[in-house]
């Protein structure tokens, strides 16, 4: 799901555009304007003086939200094509090239004209300032609706259909000869990339401090393959995205970090400075200068992590590489698709020693999930997310090492069961994900790394519930172990979730705190130092559901809701890694 993903990590975590702050586009004329295609053909408006109706969308090839919807697009200019409607997507990203809008409209099979607007002309004329952003001109060619297509599709939202169809409904009333009734809805989508003059002398540029802040902040997600939707790995990908860059950071959305700064030190704490983020907002605001050419040479102060020449995370190429199928999963457009279990021999002669394991996605726009269980021979795996898997995939989880001497282990002769949730995007998509493992040598581990969980699964959200308390805890460690990391999941109703220790004494320690959870960031918290629990201690967790209708992720407000694996229903686990001295009784 790209909004998992979403959606994602991506730039796309701001409120919607105040369009209160705007004069309002209704009423207004457009003149005719003139723009090449991506294949360099002109069109203009003067091309289609019998059209009826003429519906502009400013896109940009790299932005989630219009990738979700250019199939609705293409939908609604088929459907409305014979009645005298126009259908014309604009471009006005910098970043954007013609030849990456060539490629947009094949990979995404769009067949209405996509127009290259370089220097933000038409944008301009229109007062567009998203992607997608609508405009709807009638007869006259004067706007009638400005605004989204529908509701199904926002910020850290992805609905299974929508329950507003603002743009179909605008064009059908037109149309009709009637008033439109919603001329206007709020905007959610990328800031437009537009061409704007750098201020001479700026004291923050990119070749001095922000490529650096980039490389150490956001390049880990946003980099060619991985799961963010663009890349900032140099500056004319990162000019473009300078304003929705300055905006998700004034926001508090990026980079993604959700746990208090009260409880606990974490080795991946991805949180800006004040330093770091003034930097941002300056550069942004001074035009985002580029800075002295010849320093772009040197090597950046702090450079992002080293990947393999193949994409992996991974710090070299993988001893293993186990693909979940021989043939691709196909994914329908639309609808339900329960989970999906591919059982691959590992082919193992002799147990292995896990150091590092990543799950790598085939199509990154469809798998929401993966996770991947190691059955040993004569083992019975136990059912769903319950129990401890060897590798996974979500949304902002990032591949990395267990600490020295530890490693989680692989039974020789194991079958490896790949568990894969995958989301429709409105086309047929084909997935074929893959696990990429490292080794250690036995004779280096003294610790076996194990997930655990506390879980409670006998719960029922009431209606319009607003907080709605679950707790859970797991067994007690049998001998001393050493925690690790924390990774709390729960779906679109998750509210908060809290983990504590509760050990042997009596005692409690709050070891995690994120009140404000987002399923499209499920982030595992790796602490900084293993933190050593005695035996006897347990896991206690504490989560909140927001199950009313100001959650707007919230698919049905008025259901009672249980657990389930579709993300309609819920799930309360609170996930942990924990390592054992090897040969110890777990």
């Amino acid at each position: 799901m790209l909004l998992q993903a979403v959606l994602c990590g991506c730039l796309l975590g701001a409120t919607p555009a105040d369009t209160s702050q705007v004069d309002s586009r209704i009423g207004r004329p457009i003149d005719v304007f003139s723009l090449p295609d991506h294949d360099g053909r002109p069109w203009s408006l003067a091309d289609v003086p019998d059209a009826r109706a003429v519906v502009i969308t400013f896109l940009g090839t790299e932005c989630p939200i219009v990738r979700l919807y250019a199939g609705v697009l293409q939908e609604l200019n088929d459907q409305f094509a014979d009645r005298g409607v126009v259908f014309v997507g604009i471009d006005a990203n910098r970043q954007d090239s013609a030849k990456d809008l060539a490629a947009f409209a094949r990979e995404l099979k769009i067949r209405f004209p996509l127009l290259r607007d370089e220097v933000n002309r038409v944008a301009d004329r229109f007062g567009a300032q998203r992607t997608p952003e609508v405009f709807v001109l009638d007869h006259d060619r004067v706007v009638r609706y400005h605004g989204r297509i529908d509701d199904r599709y926002s910020y850290e939202v992805q609905r299974d259909r929508a329950e507003r169809h603002f743009l179909a409904d605008a064009i059908g009333q037109l149309l009709a000869g009637e008033q439109v009734t919603t001329p206007e809805t709020e905007l959610y989508g990328c800031l437009i990339g537009r061409v704007t003059p750098e201020s001479r002398g700026s004291r923050v540029t990119y070749t001095d401090q922000v490529r650096d802040i980039l490389q150490r902040r956001c390049v880990e997600c946003h980099r060619q393959g991985d799961i963010a939707p663009f890349a900032l790995s140099d500056y004319d990908e990162a000019v473009g995205w300078a304003p929705m860059i300055a905006e998700v950071v004034r926001q508090g959305r990026m980079p993604p970090w959700h746990a208090a700064p009260d409880y606990g030190e974490f080795a991946d704490d991805r949180r800006l400075s004040s330093d770091e983020k003034q930097a941002i907002y300056q550069w942004v605001a001074d035009g985002a200068p580029r800075g002295d050419r010849e320093d772009l040479s040197r090597a950046p102060q702090h450079a992002a992590p080293a990947w393999t020449a193949d994409g992996w995370q991974l710090p070299r190429s993988p001893d293993l590489v186990v693909p979940m199928a021989t043939e691709p999963f196909v994914v329908p457009a639309r609808g339900e698709i329960k989970y999906q279990y591919f059982v691959v021999d590992s082919q193992l002669q002799e147990d292995k020693w896990v150091q590092i394991s990543e799950v790598r996605p085939g199509n990154r726009q469809v798998v929401h999930h993966v996770l991947v269980f190691a059955q040993a021979p004569g083992q019975r795996l136990a059912s769903g997310e319950m129990g401890g898997f060897l590798a996974a995939y979500v949304p902002g989880l990032r591949a990395k090492p267990f600490p020295a001497g530890m490693a989680k282990r692989i039974r020789a002769g194991s079958k490896l069961i790949f568990q894969v949730h995958y989301t429709p995007i409105g086309t047929e998509q084909t997935d074929l994900s893959s696990l990429g493992l490292i080794f250690a040598a036995a004779d280096e581990i003294q610790h076996e790394v194990i997930t655990a969980a506390a879980v409670e699964t006998k719960f029922a959200i009431p209606p319009y519930d607003g907080n709605y308390r679950v707790e859970s805890r797991s067994r007690r460690a049998p001998v001393d172990v050493q925690l690790l990391g924390l990774m709390p999941h729960m779906h679109l109703r998750g509210k908060s979730f809290r983990y504590e220790a509760r050990y042997p004494d009596g005692s409690d320690e709050i070891l995690l705190d994120v009140p404000r959870y987002d399923f499209n960031w499920q982030t595992a918290y790796r602490l900084k130092t293993p933190k050593t629990m005695p035996a006897g201690t347990r896991i206690h967790c504490v989560a909140h559901f927001d199950n009313s209708a100001a959650n707007p992720a919230n698919p049905d407000p008025a259901s009672t809701v249980r657990w389930g694996d579709q993300t309609r229903e819920e799930m309360m686990i609170g996930y942990f890694d924990i390592a054992i001295p090897v040969g110890s009784a777990r």
